[in-house]
C-alpha cells in the first residue's frame, strides 16, 4: 500500500478520535539568500556529495551558490538524476559514496533528486544482497546516511518529509522512512524564477492533489486539518495562474511572493502534517504512478488525467466532503447536491487546465489500447484495494481509467 498513509490505527474506522505521533525533524531555512547558510547545518569535516538532474543549476546560478557555501568542506557531485529517478543510476551514486567515502547526502534540485537522494541514503547502508528490496520488498531502512536538500521545483514536498519513489523498468514503487527525512532544506523562490511554464504546472498541480488526498475522504470531524488543507487549495487556485503569467519573464519581473507562497504550499502539503489524524485515500498516485512507468508521463499529467475520473466515481462515498469541498473551495452553496458535485469536479478539471495540464489519456496521444496493461500493472503491484475504505478493486480502477480516456 501507499507509504503516504503514515498514521497510525484502523485507516477506515470513521472516527472523530484518530490517535497520531507527529513528529517532523527538517529545519527549514526558507527565504532569498539561504543557500549561503547552509555551511553552518552539515556537521564540521563531512565528505559531502552533492547531486542534481538535468545541469539547469549551472545555468542559473544554484550550482555557484552551492559551491560558495561548501568552500570550507571537501565535496564531490553526482548529476543527471532523471525525473522519476532511476534505479541504476541511483546505484552508480551508492557506489560513488561508498569509494569516495562520503558521509553526508546534498540533494539541489525538485522531488525527484531529493526522492533519488533519500535512496542512495539508505542503499549505501543497506546489509542485504539488493538494495531494491527496499522498495520492492518493503525491507525496513534500518540505518541511512544524512541529507539535506536545496529545493529548486516546489511540488513533491520531499524536502520534508521520508518518502520515496524510484523507477525501475515499468516498476515505480515507493518506500518510506523517518532516517531519510532531510536534516534541513532550504527553500529560496529565487531558485524557481528559471522553471519553465511545464515544470510551474506540474509543481502546483502536484501540491493540490497531495492536499486533495488527505482531504477529499470522509468526515471524521477534523475541522483544523479541513481548514488547514482547504487553504493551502485555495493558495494554489489563486497563485498557480500568476506563477504561470510570470514564466519566462527577467528575474526582476517575477513575483517574489508568489513564488514564494506555492513554495511554501507545495511543502505543507505533505510535510505529513495535515494527514495526522484523518483518512487518506492516495488511490490517484497509485494509479498515476502506472501512467508514468507504462506512458511515460509526468507525474503530475497522471494525477490530472485521474482525480477528477476518480472524484466522478467515488462520488457516493466521498458525497460529504465533495459538498464539502464544493462549497468552501468553489463557492457553490446553492441548488441540488449533485450539481454542486458536478460542477466541482467539472472546476477541478478546469483548474488543471487552466495551468495548461491535460486531463485526458486521448490528449497524451494514447486510446483505449493501454487500459488492459494499466490494470496487468495494478494487479501485480498489488493495488487492489485503494482509496481510504480500501474500496477501490480492479473493477473500479478500470472505470477510472476508462473514463479518462
Amino acid at each position: 500500500m501507499p507509504v503516504f498513509s503514515d498514521h497510525p490505527g484502523d485507516k477506515n474506522k470513521e472516527s472523530a478520535v484518530n490517535n497520531f505521533d507527529y513528529h517532523n525533524p527538517t529545519r527549514i531555512l526558507f527565504g532569498e539568500g539561504e543557500i549561503a547558510n547552509i555551511g553552518n547545518y552539515i556537521p564540521a569535516g563531512s565528505k559531502v556529495m552533492v547531486l542534481y538532474g538535468g545541469g539547469s543549476i549551472k545555468a542559473n546560478g544554484v550550482y555557484q551558490q552551492v559551491s560558495d557555501a561548501l568552500a570550507e568542506f571537501d565535496w564531490v557531485e553526482h548529476g543527471g538524476i532523471s525525473p522519476n529517478p532511476k534505479y541504476d543510476e541511483l546505484m552508480a551514486a551508492v557506489k560513488t559514496v561508498k569509494e569516495q567515502q562520503v558521509d553526508f547526502l546534498l540533494a539541489v534540485g525538485g522531488g525527484s533528486v531529493a526522492d533519488g537522494t533519500k535512496f542512495v541514503a539508505a542503499a549505501a547502508h543497506f546489509e542485504g544482497q539488493d538494495p531494491w528490496d527496499i522498495l520492492a520488498k518493503q525491507v525496513p531502512v534500518t540505518r541511512a546516511l544524512p541529507l539535506a536538500t536545496i529545493l529548486t521545483l516546489p511540488a513533491t514536498g520531499s524536502e520534508a518529509n521520508g518518502n520515496s519513489v524510484v523507477t525501475r523498468g515499468e516498476d515505480k514503487l515507493a518506500f518510506n522512512s523517518p532516517l531519510v527525512f532531510p536534516q534541513f532544506s532550504v527553500l529560496d523562490p529565487t531558485t524557481t524564477y528559471t522553471l519553465p511554464a511545464r515544470q510551474v504546472a506540474n509543481g502546483v498541480v502536484d501540491a493540490f492533489v497531495h492536499t486533495i488526498e488527505q482531504y477529499l475522504t470522509y468526515p471524521v470531524n477534523s475541522p483544523i486539518q479541513d481548514r488547514f488543507a482547504e487553504s493551502l487549495l485555495l493558495t494554489l487556485i489563486e497563485e498557480g495562474p500568476k506563477a504561470m503569467a510570470d514564466v519566462g519573464k527577467p528575474a526582476e519581473q517575477q513575483n517574489y511572493d508568489v513564488r514564494a507562497n506555492i513554495m511554501w504550499a507545495a511543502t505543507l502539503a505533505l510535510n505529513t502534517l495535515i494527514g495526522k489524524g484523518v483518512p487518506q485515500d492516495w488511490a490517484t498516485h497509485m494509479i498515476g504512478h502506472e501512467l508514468t512507468a507504462v506512458l511515460g508521463l509526468d507525474h503530475a499529467q497522471t494525477l490530472a488525467v485521474v482525480l477528477p475520473n476518480l472524484m466522478q466515481a467515488q462520488r457516493q462515498p466521498k458525497r460529504e466532503k465533495l459538498l464539502q469541498y464544493a462549497e468552501r473551495i468553489w463557492g457553490l452553496n446553492e441548488g441540488d447536491e449533485e450539481t454542486r458535485i458536478d460542477v466541482a469536479i467539472a472546476n477541478t478539471r478546469a483548474f488543471f487546465e487552466t495551468m495548461k495540464v491535460k486531463t485526458r489519456i486521448s490528449e497524451y496521444g494514447h486510446g483505449a489500447e493501454v487500459v488492459d496493461t494499466l490494470m496487468a500493472q495494478l494487479e501485480r503491484h498489488g493495488m487492489v484495494k485503494l482509496g481510504e475504505r480500501g474500496d477501490i478493486d480492479l473493477g473500479r480502477s478500470r472505470e477510472i481509467l476508462e473514463a479518462a480516456l
